[in-house]
């Protein structure tokens, strides 16, 4: 069950971002709040988007060289933290330039990706198992 979580949370990101989506006061309170707002979260997208990234790199290190035998799945978690990463460096631009189009990649970028590597996640679980 715990494996099906970061499904549900990627289904989840991408709907609440459609229904937002469709309400322009929402869209234009998240776009361009209040300058101090903004630097604010441009500050902590970078941030976050940093850790993401240094947490990334530690996995993939510690994920195998080649030649090694591989831990599949944390190379796959940590090409998961490269993505919300630069999902966390889309969302910064967005705040930076007052545009929706990088805010939307941002929530695209992170829900299609957490989907896509629960569904890898998933694989690379049952075929653990499966040569056991």
């Amino acid at each position: 069950m715990r494996a099906f979580f970061p499904l549900a949370a990627g289904v989840a990101a991408l709907m609440v971002g459609t229904l937002f989506g469709w309400d322009s006061r929402i869209v234009d309170a998240l776009v361009a709040p209040p300058a101090s707002v903004r630097a604010g979260l441009v500050a902590a997208a970078a941030l976050l988007g940093a850790g993401l990234l240094a947490r990334a790199i530690a996995g993939l290190s510690l994920a195998g060289a080649p030649g090694d035998a591989r831990d599949l799945a944390g190379m796959v978690r940590a090409v998961r933290l490269v993505f919300l990463a630069v999902a966390a460096f889309a969302a910064g631009a967005g705040w930076i330039l007052g545009s929706p189009l990088p805010l939307v990649l941002a929530l695209v970028i992170a829900g299609v990706d957490v989907l896509e590597t629960s569904f890898l996640l998933l694989v690379v679980g049952e075929r653990t198992r499966s040569s056991r």
